[in-house]
């Protein structure tokens, strides 16, 4: 429940022991788990009828198969859900992906698109604006795409 910006430090050590400094994988890595995702998968678990968890059991299921067979199947528009809305958010993360890459290979658009606003040579608006397209077109094709399983998970979220 800690703010990811006051975790900065610990994250780029994290990063740099495990070697993953100036990756892409390092840019994503610290956000892979989070309260929120843990406590949306909790409550989506919840509220999976009983008689399915016993009769699977009774069928022979162990746990894990319990887990793979009954729960993930039936909390899919929940993951697809949670990953849109953990991807928006921190597609336009400014600081960590500046502090964890050095080279212009490694790093996000939302980083890039600040080497156009430099005031050294003038602004020059339309290419911003062009850039800014480009950047987010990507969230939205994905919204898109996907937008039936994402408006499906909150109007369970609702009638439940």
């Amino acid at each position: 429940m800690i703010m990811p910006d006051v975790l900065i430090v610990e994250n780029y050590r994290t990063m740099n022991a495990l070697g993953l400094r100036d990756t892409i994988v390092a840019i994503g890595l610290p956000y892979m788990a989070s309260a929120f995702g843990i406590f949306l998968l909790r409550q989506t678990f919840k509220t999976v009828p009983r008689e399915l968890d016993e009769a699977a059991r009774v069928e022979g299921c162990t746990p894990l198969q319990l887990l793979w067979k009954v729960y993930v199947p039936l909390a899919r528009p929940v993951y697809l859900a949670y990953a849109l809305v953990s991807v928006s958010y921190h597609w336009n993360n400014f600081l960590w992906p500046l502090i964890i890459t050095n080279s212009v290979e490694s790093r996000p658009l939302t980083v890039g698109l600040q080497v156009f606003s430099s005031t050294d040579q003038g602004i020059d608006w339309s290419i911003i604006t062009a850039a800014t397209l480009l950047t987010t077109a990507p969230l939205l094709v994905g919204f898109l795409l996907f937008q039936k399983q994402f408006v499906q998970s909150f109007m369970r979220a609702g009638i439940r």
